[in-house]
């Protein structure tokens, strides 16, 4: 697969993802989110918009921070598993509720959110929402433009 254009290459898109790192790099190291949660909000977020990029950069930072073999590949069934925290299962239920808008009518139901505002604080949720709303951007932006999965090495990002 083949990416249909060389992003880093073009100036204007350049820019662009020199502000949306940025942006997700406030995010992740200036915020009181848990930077698990972060990476598991950010990969589940991906696997559901079939983000091969980005599913590859997520998977690869959580195991690279330690996270076991068995939580990063449960992350796609996390519902169906017993290896995350009640807080990580708000934050990845906020995400795919966020991810899916266009799916679910309504958006977020304030069940979810409540959920998450019971294991998270202002601070954090909004870590959490401007981070599923980057996530979801980016992963379209690569989506978009078939930017193949694979080539990814830990800590290349930043």
């Amino acid at each position: 697969m083949e990416a249909r254009l060389n992003l880093s290459a073009d100036p204007l898109a350049g820019r662009v993802l020199r502000h949306i790192n940025t942006a997700s790099m406030v995010i992740i190291k200036e915020s009181a989110l848990p930077r698990t949660t972060q990476n598991l909000v950010m990969l589940r977020a991906s696997q559901v918009n079939g983000c091969g990029y980005c599913t590859d950069v997520h998977s690869k930072d959580l195991a690279h921070a330690g996270e076991s073999a068995v939580r990063v590949n449960l992350v796609a069934a996390w519902r169906e598993s017993d290896v995350f925290t009640e807080a990580e299962r708000a934050a990845l239920e906020l995400a795919e509720q966020g991810t899916r808008i266009a799916d679910a009518a309504g958006g977020v139901t304030d069940e979810v959110w409540a959920n998450a505002a019971a294991h998270f604080d202002e601070e954090q949720l909004t870590a959490l929402t401007l981070l599923i709303a980057l996530i979801n951007a980016t992963n379209r932006l690569l989506v978009i433009n078939r930017q193949p999965g694979g080539g990814y090495r830990p800590g290349q990002l930043g």
